[in-house]
């Protein structure tokens, strides 16, 4: 059945840029109620200006903290008096240089896992009792990353992978409650995330062109992640799969993960340039 967005209070983790911030403003023009957060007041506050204050709250927000995460979403209610839909889309990747899982920092990977799969753990446990009280929606940024392969990306991909699996299995669990979950998987977006492989990363950027074909490596707008994830919402999509290139490689996941894991690891261009990357990084 149609969801009607109007009125509705949506929740948005990672909300300061990229897809959170186009997908904020999608949202206000279908005319719901945000609750705008990410890790600094100054960075939610910017994008807040841009809306009617009273359709907005604009709140700092480190979703690794359970306890700051709960009283976000007290205040929520305590504005708005409800909350119909938590979007956990923060997410980050490497600092710098990409790395293996060799030469990368520990705590590094770890600090991506925490943010990119326990901070969306923490963002549905502390928002599900007021969105299912509400039959409202969770829905959570994945990545094509969850069924392609993460060389130099791991502790990324594997969370991608891992909060996937989180949502699929929340949705079957909400069954019957008028409740649902759905999960967003962006292909390349421009973002900052990506630029690494675009052109912001020498070795990276040659590893994109050798392990994709060309009708892939063209990043989208975060604009255009955003009407996909409104049109999911009003659905309810179980998958929202943007763009749609990706869909035939997710439905034969499969064969494409063997197929190109094998590939990869015969593949003497690709593994050449992963050994100038480790060389790299053990020199610094």
């Amino acid at each position: 059945m149609a969801y009607d967005l109007h009125g509705k209070v949506v929740l948005i983790t990672g909300a300061a840029g990229g897809i959170g911030a186009a997908t904020a403003r999608a949202l206000y023009e279908a005319g719901a109620r945000l609750v705008l957060t990410d890790v600094t007041q100054e960075s939610v506050d910017l994008i807040a200006a841009s809306f009617d204050s009273k359709r907005v709250l604009a709140l700092a927000l480190d979703v690794t903290d359970m306890t700051a995460t709960k009283e976000v979403i007290q205040r929520s209610i305590s504005r708005f008096g409800r909350l119909d839909v938590a979007f956990a889309n923060a997410g980050i990747s490497w600092r710098g240089n990409p790395a293996t899982v060799y030469t990368c920092d520990e705590a590094e990977f770890e600090r991506i896992i925490e943010v990119d799969f326990l901070g969306v753990w923490r963002t549905i446990k502390a928002a599900l009792p007021e969105v299912v009280r509400n039959q409202g929606q969770i829905v959570v940024t994945s990545s094509v990353y969850s069924f392609m392969n993460g060389m130099v990306n791991a502790p990324y991909a594997a969370s991608k992978a891992a909060v996937e699996m989180l949502t699929r299995s929340l949705r079957a669990e909400l069954g019957g409650t008028g409740a649902t979950a759905s999960v967003v998987y962006p292909g390349w977006v421009a973002t900052p995330i990506a630029k690494v492989a675009f052109g912001g990363h020498d070795l990276a950027t040659q590893m994109t062109e050798q392990g994709f074909p060309a009708f892939l490596r063209h990043p989208v707008q975060p604009e255009e992640i955003a009407q996909g994830v409104v049109l999911g919402l009003k659905c309810r999509k179980p998958r929202i799969m943007i763009p749609r290139r990706w869909v035939p490689l997710s439905w034969l996941r499969g064969l494409f993960a063997i197929v190109t894991d094998w590939h990869i690891g015969r593949h003497r261009k690709m593994q050449s340039l992963i050994r100038r990357l480790e060389e790299r990084a053990l020199r610094a």
